[in-house]
């Protein structure tokens, strides 16, 4: 079983990432009933032994003591992480994995880039080799950031720098959050135009996510929740909400952050279960990107909701095909049916048919 490590990086990269240890391990719990520590959890999350005799020590086999996530988290601010310290998944990291500032990066690409970047190298380079080292097979890095921020955009692209010379050899996905038309922040289109270059040049694979896309799919999913469309959302739902339902007292970018995590949850299902049809992360790359910098992928999700969290029948595999080419299911604002595609994958959990998978991508060929 191989590892990966993720790198969640400036304000919006750490709440999804956030989010994503927390959906990763409620999925995890619901498959493992016995508490074992399997090659399932090797992937993201090491096995620590917390007694004092044991000195931390990794635990390989057997009964979970104390899981740590396999995670760098970076921020020239402190308001997130110390969020995340003192949340329900405090234990889930230690001081070894945060590099933190006070003063932030003022929106400005170049601070977070240049004067941070240089500040913090050896910092980042030391706590990334250290959770490298705690890896029997390191598959990829999945760097988390934003594009409009000054250190999502700025550092984040700094550490695609340090990754691509410290780990030439390790595939790095890239899940990049960019603003909407609408963003309140002036240097946001400044911040990731000089962004872009970085990840063209240092990226495998990015995964572009828009604002605005997020925006319109949380409406949707609140509108045919209260049409009664979808039928009764559950109170412990974790698309719309990572508190149960939709409060007021929940941040704006709550649901957003849930809909970047499930795709990230999705995309990593085969490097984290087993499975005879299973796909492995570095396929994504070689098959999806005909030419180096031809990397950025579009992405769609689809059902908009997960079935465990709404009460209605199983919605049916070929709707659900049909749905992962409309553009009101893409996590990026663009038509696909006035597009042209150099390369597609089509990922499916669950119990489906190969016959199934087959008529459907006939159908839609």
């Amino acid at each position: 079983m191989t590892q990966s490590i993720v790198v969640q990086v400036g304000q919006c990269g750490n709440q999804i990432g956030c989010r994503f240890w927390d959906l990763a391990l409620r999925e995890h719990a619901s498959v493992n009933k016995k508490g074992i520590y399997d090659e399932a959890l090797c992937s993201f999350f090491r096995n620590i032994d917390s007694r004092a005799d044991a000195g931390g020590a990794d635990v390989q086999r057997g009964k979970i003591c104390s899981l740590k996530a396999r995670a760098v988290l970076i921020d020239m601010e402190e308001g997130v992480v110390n969020e995340i310290l003192q949340g329900p998944l405090r234990d889930l990291f230690d001081s070894t994995q945060f590099i933190t500032d006070v003063s932030g990066s003022g929106n400005n690409w170049a601070v977070g880039h240049k004067l941070y970047g240089c500040q913090y190298r050896e910092q980042i380079v030391e706590k990334i080799r250290r959770t490298a080292e705690q890896c029997d097979c390191l598959q990829c890095f999945f760097v988390v950031h934003s594009m409009g921020g000054g250190t999502g955009s700025g550092l984040g692209t700094f550490v695609l720098n340090v990754l691509e010379d410290e780990f030439p050899e390790v595939y790095r996905f890239v899940t990049s959050v960019y603003p909407s038309a609408e963003d309140d922040v002036i240097t946001s289109p400044y911040n990731s135009v000089l962004a872009m270059r970085e990840l063209t040049e240092h990226a495998d694979c990015v995964l572009p996510i828009e604002n605005q896309s997020l925006v319109d799919i949380v409406n949707k999913i609140h509108q045919m929740a209260n049409s009664g469309r979808l039928g009764a959302v559950k109170p412990n739902s974790l698309v719309t909400s990572n508190k149960g339902g939709v409060k007021e007292s929940e941040k704006p970018f709550d649901a957003m952050n849930n809909i970047v995590a499930n795709l990230l949850l999705n995309l990593t299902s085969s490097a984290r279960f087993e499975g005879p049809l299973n796909m492995d992360l570095n396929e994504i790359t070689m098959n999806l990107v005909p030419f180096p910098h031809l990397h950025y992928l579009t992405s769609s999700l689809t059902p908009l909701y997960t079935l465990a969290d709404v009460n209605v029948p199983t919605r049916r595999l070929d709707q659900m095909f049909s749905d992962a080419f409309n553009k009101d299911h893409q996590l990026i604002q663009s038509d696909p049916k006035h597009s042209l595609y150099l390369a597609c994958a089509l990922m499916v959990r669950g119990n489906v048919h190969i016959s199934d998978l087959r008529r459907n991508i006939e159908r839609l060929v």
